[in-house]
């Protein structure tokens, strides 16, 4: 780190972002933390069995906000809460409503990296005099000279890989962050955190949605539109088999996503699961977990990390969902803004909704939102 400049650290309150504060600290960089409000977790307490009183283990709660600035004054640095609420819900909240609405299975964490964690964290931090910003994202960044491109690389603990949730940095948010933590294991993390005098060195990590109690999204649906004073949109219609046989009615295709086995309310000597979901004709049609596979995918609203467009195929390996190993897969163009992956071997579920994530061995490539 060879600029002396301000660096606002993303303090979310876990053992990881204050790791990363702790580090940059006692490296002798001039260090802000900063936290970002983004949701009131009592909010929609008492509608549709959404409990009174927060669960624990949720990120951005109240005791989050309390654990970062603790740190912050171990650390004896600056620390700011940002309200960010009013553009985390037109962002992240009403695009997840609306897509699972449509029939999509949304992923906010992304959606929330590409407006809020970094977009707006990086204004935030230009506001208070930091030109650089440093998160507790497990992941490599690091410039080519060669290419003249900042590179989104795999971190060196692939358990805590998150790399597929931050493909749609740009160049010059790529220039602007630092990824700390992405040449250590996630045991290393806790053992400098122990070494730097912090308390939450055993925080457990959250596993949950922020906005999300539970993670019952179809609680949430409820809640919320109830909250707008809105209805839920009627999408009812026939759950047919892949032979086109109606097996029965269901009460809207914003309780089903691709791959879906339970919740399906019908019989059925084998398991079925949800192959497919029509939102104009509001069909979800099922059938047998090897009618999953397909070999095929294309993916548009595409953000190009490692070159600088796709012009000709490119032989890539593909993640498909967060948990899903990346397969290869030949890239091509598809027309404006779209790309087609051919899989050598089929995947399974593959989501309308869910971003594709394409790696050039440990490099991020680039990415887009499966159609």
């Amino acid at each position: 780190m060879n600029e002396k400049t301000t660096i606002a650290v993303a303090m979310s309150g876990g053992v990881d972002s204050s790791t990363v504060a702790a580090m940059l600290a006692h490296a002798g960089e001039t260090v802000v933390g900063l936290t970002l409000q983004l949701w009131d977790q009592t909010r929609l307490a008492g509608r549709h069995g959404i409990p009174d009183a927060p669960k624990a283990g949720r990120c951005c709660s109240l005791d989050d906000v309390y654990d970062a600035r603790h740190v912050a004054e171990h650390l004896g640095i600056p620390y700011y809460v940002v309200n960010q609420e009013e553009r985390f819900e037109r962002d992240v909240v009403r695009p997840f409503v609306s897509e699972y609405m449509a029939g999509r299975t949304p992923i906010p964490c992304s959606l929330c990296n590409d407006h809020i964690k970094f977009d707006q964290l990086l204004q935030t931090a230009r506001s208070i005099g930091a030109e650089r910003i440093a998160t507790g994202h497990y992941a490599v960044n690091e410039y080519d000279a060669a290419r003249e491109r900042w590179i989104l690389k795999r971190p060196a603990d692939a358990a805590k890989d998150q790399t597929y949730f931050l493909f749609g940095l740009t160049q010059e948010q790529l220039a602007r962050t630092l990824f700390p933590l992405g040449r250590l294991t996630k045991p290393e993390v806790r053992e400098t955190a122990r070494q730097h005098g912090l308390m939450l060195a055993e925080k457990p990590d959250s596993q949950e949605i922020c906005f999300i109690p539970g993670g019952d999204y179809k609680q949430f649906l409820a809640a919320y539109l109830e909250e707008q004073g809105e209805e839920i949109r009627e999408t009812a219609g026939e759950l047919v088999a892949s032979t086109g046989e109606v097996l029965a009615r269901h009460d809207g295709i914003f309780n089903f996503t691709v791959g879906q086995r339970k919740g399906l309310k019908v019989a059925s000597p084998t398991p079925l699961y949800v192959l497919q979901i029509d939102a104009d004709s509001h069909r979800v049609t099922v059938g047998a977990d090897a009618e999953l596979a397909t070999r095929n995918l294309r993916a548009r609203r595409l953000n190009w990390i490692s070159i600088a467009e796709l012009s000709e195929p490119m032989r890539v390996r593909a993640k498909i969902r967060h948990r899903h190993e990346p397969a290869w897969a030949t890239l091509e163009p598809a027309g404006t803004d779209e790309v087609l992956a051919t899989f050598d071997e089929p995947q399974r579920a593959v989501t309308p909704g869910q971003s594709a994530v394409f790696y050039d061995g440990d490099e991020v490539v680039g990415g887009g939102w499966i159609v």
